[in-house]
């Protein structure tokens, strides 16, 4: 299919020729992944504090940092395929304005509810910049070792938020819990700047697939919606079999709709590759643990262990620095190594961080668990780089969007599906300290599960 512009030089090739012009889309991607990625992370540390203003419980927190996953993971697959469509630059835009106003509601938020209505919109406009992020990147930089290095700079946008996310949240939390949200204004303001000094992107018309967008929603939606419902009712509760029926259904549907129509929404003929297929398996296991272990810890250091949202932030200081410290070698690791090395190292670490806070006594000292949590921040840098740049090498560069939307999408469902578990763990009969130890060894299982399967990743190019 051709791919077209608005711009009159070739945005390929023009971006890439201009070291200005790919620096300053470098740059807004940079800080469009790093402003989306703040909001999920700043939260957790602040949940005590939401709860004893606008009340509720462990659901009505869950609800709080799933409201922004669910619809965040049930849209990235339509997200991407209007980022090829419409082009990533404009896309971008429109769903950076959409997360920024959303977080002046949130900020404004005068009860629970609306809070969480706030943070479903804040979900739909990150689920448009996230893709779009990776586009931009793949666009400015379309030779591999140069997209490598780039891709290793945007994941520092991820890094810097989870090394200052927490502590940043816990410092803002002493004003207010709202401040955690006014902040994403500016950032997304400067954000939007940048963007305006950067050049059109290639577009792939082609109509829309309405049954695939349909479907996939109903798919994605249903299943994060069932797993946090779970947490509460219980799987066997009917809204939660209903809600998990009508993903399975909706799933099935998903896939034989995109093998028949003439435009799908996602090729399946990306998945061909064994590649990109591991790729999306790795983000979701990251995910598990990269994002449900900070879930888990925020309430045990402040509830298990009377920590203030302050305190609990710092506690996280020494995972996240490390993890913030390491990124700028990940992609010199990785022309060194190739990219099998690092990410199975990354998993590995995980998995062991995972096991050895499972064992770790529950009279423990905090520090204690601020120290094995290290190995899991230290495994951030190691897998999420590498696979997303092999992702990039093994799609075609006008279909760069959709495949981010699909990585994108396994990333976040295994977050949603990480705290939705985790949360039902901790809050059941058998105690907080016992589910704490059962979600532990469930994030090392899966994060050596992967490890296993990253032993086929291949480094040959698709395309570029």
């Amino acid at each position: 299919m051709t791919v077209t512009a608005s711009s009159r030089r070739s945005p390929e090739v023009g971006t890439a020729d201009s070291g200005r012009h790919a620096t300053v889309t470098l740059a807004a991607a940079v800080l469009g992944f790093f402003v989306i990625t703040l909001d999920a992370t700043i939260v957790n540390v602040a949940l005590p504090s939401i709860r004893d203003v606008l009340g509720g419980g462990i659901t009505g927190l869950q609800w709080v940092v799933d409201g922004y996953t669910l619809m965040f993971a049930a849209l990235l697959l339509s997200a991407g395929s209007l980022s090829d469509r419409i082009g990533a630059r404009k896309a971008f835009a429109g769903g950076l304005v959409l997360f920024v106003v959303a977080s002046l509601a949130c900020g404004l938020a005068p009860s629970l509810p609306v809070l969480i209505a706030a943070r479903v919109v804040q979900g739909i406009g990150a689920a448009v910049t996230m893709p779009t992020s990776m586009a931009l990147v793949r666009h400015a930089f379309p030779d591999p070792a140069r997209r490598a290095r780039a891709v290793g700079v945007w994941a520092m946008g991820g890094a810097v938020v989870a090394a200052a996310g927490t502590a940043l949240g816990g410092v803002l939390s002493l004003a207010s819990w709202r401040m955690i949200f006014f902040i994403n204004l500016p950032v997304g303001l400067l954000t939007l700047a940048l963007l305006a000094r950067s050049p059109q992107s290639p577009t792939r018309p082609a109509p829309f697939d309405w049954i695939g967008q349909i479907t996939g929603i109903l798919a994605m939606g249903g299943l994060t919606f069932g797993a946090i419902e779970a947490g509460e009712a219980g799987f066997t509760a009917p809204k939660v079999l209903v809600s998990l029926g009508i993903a399975i259904v909706a799933l099935a549907a998903f896939v034989l709709t995109q093998a028949k129509v003439a435009h799908p929404m996602v090729p399946l003929s990306l998945f061909r590759s064994t590649t990109v297929v591991i790729a999306t398996g790795i983000g979701f296991a990251f995910m598990v643990g990269f994002y449900g272990l900070p879930f888990v810890f925020s309430l045990d250091f402040q509830q298990q262990h009377g920590l203030s949202a302050l305190r609990a932030g710092i506690a996280f200081l020494p995972m996240m620095l490390l993890s913030a410290c390491l990124t700028p070698f990940s992609a010199r690791i990785t022309e060194r190594t190739g990219p099998r090395v690092p990410v199975i190292a990354g998993l590995v670490l995980i998995a062991a961080g995972s096991i050895a806070l499972a064992v770790l006594p529950a009279s423990a000292p905090v520090w204690g668990s601020a120290l094995l949590l290290i190995p899991v921040g230290l495994g951030g840098p190691l897998v999420m780089p590498p696979t997303t740049a092999v992702l990039l090498e093994h799609v075609p560069a006008e279909q760069t969007g959709t495949a981010s939307g699909g990585f994108n999408t396994s990333r976040q469902i295994g977050g949603a599906l990480a705290v939705a578990v985790f949360g039902a763990l901790i809050s059941g009969m058998a105690g907080f300290q016992h589910g704490l130890r059962i979600s532990l060894t469930l994030a090392a299982v899966v994060a050596l599960a992967a490890a296993l399967a990253a032993t086929r990743i291949t480094v040959s190019r698709h395309g570029t």
